[in-house]
């Protein structure tokens, strides 16, 4: 499958903030434990790119994106560490280029119809909406896709397990958050409590998923 399918297919896509690299492959396992082989390990650490890196050498069969990339930069250190795709709070021409050119899968932070109309006339049609519980969350995507029915939104920021059932509407292609990976959890080493989330919230998404 390719970075998009699988991306769709889960539905879910853990926001990871790692602050020692050597937590990753843990962290990872614990994402696989609970029946998510996705993880956007963010660029606002240090740890960050090697985490990416060391992630995807423990687990292959894991898919490893860079998150809060602010820089073309960053983009490419990600990206030379193995990151699949890379995902990024606003628009940023040259990130948006550079990800297309070497054909890496790309997700910046869109929230106005100005910003949409611009990533939709460089070709993608998936879209991060961060912060989604600021700019108006389920009902602005709704209402978003009303002139642009062909994007697709992955809404982070105010999502959590209480409301996560409340996204996974057609609009939303994946939902995103850190409540899937708790920092503090990691950073303590509950790996459990990662697993037992997460399991939650795939089963959230099953139940969405099936007909009633």
């Amino acid at each position: 499958m390719t970075v998009k399918e699988r991306l769709g297919s889960t539905r879910l896509i853990p926001v990871v903030v790692m602050d020692d690299a050597e937590r990753a492959v843990d962290t990872a396992g614990a994402l696989l434990s609970g029946g998510i082989d996705v993880m956007e390990i963010t660029l606002r650490t240090e740890a960050g790119p090697a985490s990416i890196e060391k992630a995807i050498k423990a687990y292959p069969n894991i898919l490893a994106g860079a998150g809060t990339v602010f820089s073309l930069e960053k983009c490419r250190e990600a990206v030379s560490r193995g990151a699949a795709f890379i995902v990024s709070p606003g628009y940023d021409p040259e990130i948006v280029e550079f990800c297309l050119k070497n054909k890496v899968a790309v997700f910046p932070g869109c929230v106005t119809p100005t910003e949409i109309t611009g990533a939709l006339k460089a070709g993608l049609d998936i879209l991060k909406f961060f912060p989604a519980d600021v700019y108006g969350g389920v009902k602005a995507i709704k209402a978003l896709s009303g002139p642009f029915p062909m994007i697709k939104f992955i809404p982070t920021g105010g999502v959590n397990l209480s409301n996560l059932a409340d996204f996974l509407v057609p609009q939303v292609f994946a939902v995103g958050g850190g409540w899937l990976c708790d920092r503090r959890a990691v950073n303590a080493g509950n790996y459990g409590e990662i697993t037992r989330i997460c399991a939650q919230s795939v089963e959230l998404v099953k139940k969405a998923q099936t007909p009633a």
